[in-house]
């Protein structure tokens, strides 16, 4: 199997988030898959990283998807047959599902209740319960199944064939499970990416250093767009517009104008660029050097890189998604209540806050405490534990009946923790 079959089109992977997730701060996250192992974590808003995840069993990522709200993560791991579930928004592994023989590309459905993996080595596609984390069908489709992309409605899945020579690529009914046709596009198809309305499929055709823009309703090839040499991977601007291809042997990306079908210009980039990815308001485009460990971000106004980052050894895939706050959950303690001239002292009002899918204290963070009518009484912030606690002297005006019904806390929540509220108890002394 050649080292870099796997590489897919992670153009599909480039979801726009929901019109909540934009309105509101959130984590703009990017997952580049290392096939030297481990998942890199970047920041897009300071194009950092932040952590590496590793998956025991699973040392040879790929393919990397993310869920369409920006919950769940899904890597492939070619070596091990396996796909690798990440919590996105406490950034934990989950789960490692079994899949098919040599998994490769992955794609969400848009409802997000199933992933898609084409298995290399197999030559079919395994679909994955999201809610059960099992595959529960395995469709075939052919040798050497590689790129996959989903319709907006999610009713058409593709599937690229990396066989060398005149390629095809599979069109899958999500509803049967089976393949419905084959698409004749050129030599070498790997990577696939569909427009943001649904009506075009892109087909980087490895060896015919072009790309062919396919009607999704009558399949038919409505013409190619020339690249440089041995593209590989593609991905698509939010508005539809534009393509970006990798040419993983010229080391540059291919920047093409989709209606005209032409190509506008050619960036370079890092050595042996396999994949790329777009923030959600198609600003930035982050694309995987292969061989040189490292991502180039192009700036997708001037077409010119802005910034490079080291990253794990040869990143392959990558996927960026707008990432929720991860849940968290508040738990109220005891407090004692001491009479004093003019009023009272409530002494030890405490709370610990912890993410909720993970247990995990959560640390640095404001916490209010209030009587059960909203007065305020104090803050603290979370140690290293997760714990908060504070005194407060209250006038006598609060009423000693209003204090005995105990206190809230609350923490309002933040762009890497959601919101929580809990309920103290007040005893006298």
């Amino acid at each position: 199997m050649p080292a870099l079959c796997g590489a897919a089109a992670l153009g599909a992977a480039l979801l726009v988030p929901s019109a909540s997730a934009v309105a509101a701060p959130t984590r703009v996250l990017g997952y580049i898959a290392n096939n030297g192992g481990g998942v890199s974590v970047l920041d897009t808003a300071t194009d950092t990283l932040t952590s590496t995840l590793s998956d025991a069993g699973g040392d040879s990522p790929y393919g990397v998807g993310v869920a369409f709200d920006g919950a769940r993560g899904y890597v492939t791991n070619v070596r091990n047959n396996t796909l690798t579930v990440i919590d996105t928004p406490t950034n934990t592994i989950d789960a490692a599902v079994p899949v098919g023989d040599g998994p490769a590309g992955v794609v969400v459905s848009p409802s997000g209740g199933h992933v898609y993996v084409s298995n290399y080595r197999g030559g079919t596609v395994s679909v994955v319960d999201a809610a059960t984390l099992t595959a529960t069908a395995t469709i075939d489709v052919g040798p050497n199944a590689d790129g996959v992309a989903i319709t907006p409605d999610g009713k058409k899945l593709f599937v690229a064939h990396d066989v060398v020579g005149a390629g095809t690529v599979s069109v899958v009914d999500t509803f049967t499970n089976a393949e419905v046709a084959e698409i004749s596009t050129g030599n070498t198809p790997t990577a696939v990416a569909v427009t943001p309305d649904g009506s075009r499929l892109l087909v980087v055709n490895k060896f015919s250093n072009n790309v062919a823009v396919v009607d999704t309703a009558s399949h038919a090839v409505l013409g190619t767009i020339p690249v440089s040499f041995i593209p590989h991977g593609v991905a698509v601007s939010p508005d539809g517009t534009r393509a970006f291809v990798t040419n993983s042997e010229a080391d540059s990306l291919s920047v093409l104008d989709i209606p005209a079908m032409a190509p506008v210009a050619a960036v370079p980039v890092g050595d042996r660029p396999i994949s790329v990815a777009l923030t959600p308001d198609g600003a930035k485009a982050y694309v995987t050097n292969f061989n040189g460990n490292s991502v180039s971000i192009v700036d997708t106004a001037s077409l010119s890189v802005v910034n490079t980052i080291a990253v794990g050894v040869n990143p392959v895939g990558i996927a960026i998604h707008a990432v929720p706050p991860a849940p968290t959950k508040l738990a109220g303690g005891h407090a004692a209540l001491q009479l004093r001239l003019l009023g009272f002292t409530v002494r030890g009002m405490d709370a610990t806050l912890t993410e909720s899918h993970t247990g995990r204290p959560v640390a640095g963070k404001t916490v209010a405490f209030r009587t059960v009518k909203g007065q305020a009484l104090c803050t603290a912030v979370t140690n290293a534990s997760g714990f908060a606690s504070c005194d407060a002297n209250v006038p006598l005006l609060v009423g000693l009946a209003t204090l005995l019904q105990g206190y809230t806390a609350a923490y309002p929540g933040d762009i890497t923790h959601g919101p929580s509220v809990a309920h103290g108890s007040i005893g006298l002394l």
